[in-house]
């Protein structure tokens, strides 16, 4: 008889801390409304995450999502890793775990257009998975099944947010808006920058993440836009400029999107 209290007491403890549990989930997917900042590497997000308030530090799917503030926004900033496997679960955790209500995509490209120099800047206004191909079943190049879309839009007011944030962060910046080409390579020749080009003729870049977590966003019905710095041409040096260019590539692209939360969000 003794025992009884004590397991009372137990019983309370574990309703208790069940509800909290409980509560707090709730909180994040009804509480607050968050901007959510994916880049695939350490150099991408590094600075953003410096600068932040960060309340809390949570690991899902071996990403680590730093909660938190920046200049006095709700954001929630993750390096996702390469590829776009990993893009669109970072993208999906955002939205469906931590109330992410807009993503900005941040980090470095490769340059498929004539006009573009290393160190300037791509806003996406489109974006498409250059390497997905289910036509030998009906479906059209780079058509994703049962969506009738090859190329997801960014939204539109991210994309003058974004335009806002490089002329007045960076006006000596050169920048173009359109379409973001995403695929599960590293280009680094004129071969494959053409076999890209002749499926996307008006591509601006290649990189690995951007199409996955539009494509997600789409989805989710949730807003985004891709900001890329480009960091190598894809004319045989690639790889040479990539590792010579990247650091300060990406260091500038998370610049803008530190202004762009700041002031233009």
């Amino acid at each position: 008889m003794q025992k009884d209290p004590i397991i009372a007491v137990i019983a309370i403890v574990l309703i208790v801390s069940s509800a909290c549990a409980i509560g707090f989930a709730a909180s994040e997917t009804s509480g607050t409304e968050r901007i959510g900042i994916i880049g695939a590497m350490e150099d991408e997000v590094n600075s953003l995450k410096d600068s932040m308030h960060i309340e809390r530090r949570e690991t899902v799917a071996s990403m680590e999502f730093c909660i938190g503030t920046l200049d006095g926004k709700a954001v929630v900033v993750c390096q996702c890793g390469m590829g776009k496997v990993n893009a669109g679960i970072c993208a999906s955790t955002m939205i469906h775990d931590y109330n992410v209500k807009k993503i900005i995509n941040t980090g470095v490209a490769g340059s498929l257009s004539d006009d573009l120099e290393i160190g300037d800047i791509v806003i996406s206004t489109m974006a498409t998975q250059h390497d997905f191909d289910v036509s030998p079943i009906g479906f059209e190049e780079r058509e994703i099944p049962y969506t009738g879309m090859s190329e997801f839009p960014a939204d539109a007011t991210l994309i003058a947010g974004a335009e806002k944030a490089v002329t007045e962060c960076a006006p000596e910046i050169g920048f173009l808006k359109g379409l973001v080409c995403t695929g599960d390579q590293f280009i680094d020749t004129p071969a494959k920058k053409d076999a890209i080009l002749a499926k996307c003729p008006n591509g601006l870049c290649c990189e690995m993440e951007g199409g996955s977590i539009a494509q997600t966003c789409y989805l989710y019905d949730t807003p985004f836009v891709i900001l890329r710095a480009i960091s190598d041409h894809p004319d045989g040096s690639g790889a040479a400029d990539y590792e010579e260019f990247e650091k300060q590539a990406a260091k500038r692209c998370a610049a803008i999107v530190h202004y762009m939360v700041k002031n233009c969000c």
